[in-house]
């Protein structure tokens, strides 16, 4: 592409900025040339002075310009014809001479220093632009290493899981037989040696010999929530961690470390991060809008050994409270040890919920939550809460 050519007074500039500084030092040129026309060589002289004292401040070598050309004036009218003078006017005009020459060297030496300055100030703006110009390219090719290592991720994100889904898939239609009864395969979070788990579910086994954390899997219909859930006695490593045990930003969906599928616990509590890409839960917060969860009220969660549905209930904003403040904490309620403890908890969430669905649990039902961040607030978190249908 050509770079584009700035002209004034027959001067090129490189830069925009250079042009308009010249277009202002011609306005002002063209101002005093005006005002000047008719000056003889006493007020050009003055004119000459006040422009090497600075009284008028140039940003361009056209400053130099009109200054050589108010030169040339002088210079002119030192030639032009005049009347016969007398001697003493003859001396006078000697001694005025040499004051004059006096004046023009002083002058000459001004207009030097000031060209000098003019250079300076052109060199830093060069200079600027160019530290300018690096810190630009500096800070692109860090954007475009992030949006790089992000999309690899979200590729590879949806090519794992597009691969677990074909997995699972493919479970389903293998009978399961006594051959292939995984008995063996056993949660690995319990502490009770007697307790024997059920059967895998079919079409989880071959998932489960990927890794052992699979807990289950959650789907919401016309959604990008379609995922494995993981569980781990630490939870926060599947904040950073995908199903292969991988490095991936985007985590995993999964239970909190103290439910229990085999109980099982009252309330299966899920986490996943809010990506703005709308993986894991990424569109959760869409339940927002109740005409959102008038098409979505129905929460598809199998544990790896029982298949479920369930049916949202409430939803609702919270945070996460320092463990002095004496409030409702969603995140604590898995377990209901009596009626009024479950009653209660059941209100807290009503009256926090941002609609009516019109759906009540009891104590005995079996409830699914579903937490992620929430940026309304510092430790922010949306909640949606489900109770078990089938």
């Amino acid at each position: 592409m050509t770079q584009k050519e700035y002209t004034v007074e027959g001067r090129s500039f490189r830069t925009e900025g250079d042009y308009k500084r010249a277009l202002r030092d011609k306005e002002i040129i063209d101002g005093l040339r005006a005002k000047s026309a008719g000056y003889d060589k006493e007020q050009l002289n003055a004119l000459l002075q006040d422009i090497t004292e600075g009284k008028y401040k140039f940003y361009t070598m056209l400053g130099t310009d009109f200054t050589d050309e108010v030169r040339d004036r002088i210079r002119h009218a030192d030639k032009k014809p005049g009347r016969s003078l007398s001697k003493s006017q003859d001396r006078g005009r000697a001694v005025k001479g040499k004051q004059t020459d006096g004046v023009k060297q002083r002058t000459q030496t001004a207009v030097k220093v000031s060209d000098d300055a003019v250079k300076a100030v052109l060199q830093a703006q060069e200079k600027r632009r160019k530290l300018m110009i690096l810190a630009c390219a500096a800070v692109a090719a860090v954007c475009i290493g992030y949006f790089a290592i992000y999309t690899y991720y979200i590729q590879r994100t949806k090519a794992d899981y597009e691969k677990l889904i074909a997995l699972k898939e493919k479970g389903k239609a293998v009978k399961q037989t006594e051959e292939s009864a995984t008995d063996e395969l056993v949660i690995h979070y319990t502490d009770e040696a007697d307790r024997i788990a059920p059967d895998v579910l079919e079409e989880y086994k071959e998932l489960l010999t990927k890794n052992q954390k699979l807990i289950g899997w959650i789907r919401i219909e016309d959604t990008q929530i379609d995922y494995p859930v993981m569980q781990t006695t630490d939870n926060e490593y599947y904040l950073e961690h995908n199903l292969n045990q991988e490095y991936d930003k985007n985590g995993s969906i999964f239970m909190d470390k103290d439910c229990d599928v085999l109980k099982p616990s009252t309330n299966f509590i899920l986490y996943g991060h809010h990506m703005k890409s709308g993986k894991m839960f990424g569109g959760l917060d869409r339940y927002s809008s109740k005409d959102y969860y008038e098409k979505h009220k129905y929460i598809f969660f199998d544990t790896i050994y029982e298949k479920g549905v369930y049916e949202v209930m409430y939803v609702f904003r919270s945070k996460v409270y320092s463990e002095e403040e004496v409030v409702f904490k969603y995140y604590q309620f898995i377990d209901a040890l009596s009626e009024k403890e479950f009653e209660s908890n059941m209100r807290e969430m009503a009256d926090d919920s941002l609609y009516d669905t019109g759906v009540t649990a009891h104590y005995g039902d079996r409830l699914l939550t579903l937490s992620t961040c929430d940026y309304q607030e510092k430790d922010g978190r949306f909640v949606v809460v489900a109770k078990k249908t089938q």
